[in-house]
């Protein structure tokens, strides 16, 4: 729990940082709203996953403090470099490149590792056909409309 804790933490850092390098209007209105719909989905997994875990108290406290505050605080930190970041240079070419490979990894990572295959080596799906076709239906159609909204932002 503790690894996708970190992975979630790290990415929204990141994706703050995106956000607060970006200085065009356009380019800023998008990333909230993909970031939006992001942040809410990845809490929500979170939320489940500290739901199944069972934590009690500070344990609870201090994660949901922490994803919280990891997306302003990479905004914050994208907003004091923007002033020496030039976004068409190609060490920030390749610097967003790898950050994104990085984010896109963990969460790819996370989904598949922590997430999904826990749901499916649960005994209740592995008896059920009927379960594990819908199962599959609902990451096609999650996969689909993610692939919707990034095609739209």
């Amino acid at each position: 729990m503790q690894v996708l804790e970190i992975g979630i933490i790290t990415h929204s850092v990141i994706i703050g940082i995106s956000l607060g390098v970006s200085v065009h209007p356009e380019t800023i209105k998008p990333l909230i709203v993909a970031l939006s719909f992001h942040q809410m989905f990845e809490g929500m997994g979170l939320g489940s996953c500290i739901t199944e875990a069972k934590f009690k108290g500070w344990k609870v406290a201090t994660m949901l403090m922490l994803f919280s505050l990891t997306t302003p605080i990479g905004i914050a930190i994208g907003i004091g470099i923007s002033n020496t970041y030039d976004e068409n240079s190609h060490l920030a070419l390749i610097l967003q490149g790898i950050f994104n490979a990085l984010s896109a990894g963990i969460l790819i990572y996370m989904a598949l590792v922590d997430l999904l295959a826990m749901d499916f080596m649960k005994s209740k799906v592995q008896k059920s056909f009927k379960l594990q076709f819908r199962a599959f239906i609902s990451i096609l159609l999650g996969l689909g409309s993610m692939s919707l909204l990034a095609k739209w932002a």
